[in-house]
């Protein structure tokens, strides 16, 4: 399997001021967040908006992504949902694009069993010969994917790891603790990196990522030396920013962030368009925080 990196992006989905994707600037900003660090990106993720994208949109985008960025980085491609069939489909397609791996996602709404989720996720990996990572978000999905099962997916070959976004601390180090090496476990929050990867987890797929690639790298850095100490600063440091990032719903406060330092992504698509009201009323919370720190990807 290919090394999918231990510092993935969450990318926002650049839109132009008509609404449409704006290709161009994905190539731009895929290349500076690999430039300032990250190890790989996920299109058509939480963060890329994906529920709002046509899976034409998606295709393209996971294309032009990986074009611009080439072997320099990573693709994870967000190509699944609630509906197993069209997962699959979709999967084929971002597979014949080249996109280096898959980006599993627990089904929302229509809550299967978890033995609904077994065979949701064997059938989308076994159509497909690439890497798959399962995302478990059960803030976004009402569904939990409990120990028993991601152990249990651990064991199909190329299920290489999950991004973990259930804040269950209980549940994370078991998963740690009982799956083989070869399986990775990725932070799903900025803010618990610093916990998961002193635990044994691998990386994290990162929304702080977009505006702080090298920041985020130099905290593995330090977990990873062992200077336990030092990262504990850092990750306390950054901590303000992190959790600024999801002051209100994802990827609404990074849209914005991008936005007010130049990077230009454009607004998001309805329904993840606040009122004039919320967005002035988040924005006297967050300009302060976002103030005290140096973006590392910068504009132009």
């Amino acid at each position: 399997m290919a090394e999918i990196g231990r510092l993935l992006t969450a990318m926002v989905t650049p839109f132009t001021t008509t609404g449409e994707v704006d290709y161009v600037r994905a190539r731009e900003i895929a290349k500076k967040i690999i430039k300032n660090g990250s190890d790989g990106l996920v299109i058509g993720g939480t963060t890329g908006e994906a529920p709002s994208m046509s899976d034409e949109e998606k295709l393209n985008l996971y294309k032009e992504v990986k074009d611009a960025i080439g072997d320099e980085g990573t693709v994870i491609a967000g190509t699944t949902d609630n509906n197993t069939r069209k997962s699959v489909e979709l999967s084929i397609s971002a597979e014949k694009l080249g996109v280096d791996a898959l980006l599993l996602t627990v089904p929302a709404y229509n809550k299967p069993t978890q033995g609904g989720l077994i065979g949701h996720f064997k059938e989308i990996a076994g159509s497909v010969k690439i890497p798959g990572i399962l995302y478990n978000v059960p803030s976004r999905t009402a569904l939990n994917m409990d120990l028993d099962t991601t152990l249990e997916l651990s064991e199909i070959p190329n299920i290489i790891g999950t991004k973990e976004a259930s804040s269950d601390a209980d549940q994370i180090n078991y998963i740690i603790k009982n799956v083989s090496d070869s399986f990775k476990v990725w932070s799903g929050n900025d803010n618990e990196t610093f916990s998961i990867i002193s635990a044994g987890g691998y990386g994290v797929v990162s929304v702080a990522g977009n505006l702080i690639s090298a920041q985020v790298k130099h905290l593995i850095g330090l977990i990873l030396e062992g200077n336990i100490e030092l990262a504990a600063k850092e990750h306390l440091r950054l901590l303000p920013f992190f959790n600024a990032l999801f002051f209100i719903t994802n990827p609404i406060p990074v849209r914005y962030a991008m936005n007010r330092c130049g990077l230009n992504v454009g607004s998001g698509r309805l329904p993840m368009i606040p009122s004039d009201d919320e967005l002035q009323l988040f924005s006297k919370k967050f300009d302060p925080v976002m103030d005290g720190y140096d973006i590392d990807i910068q504009a132009g």
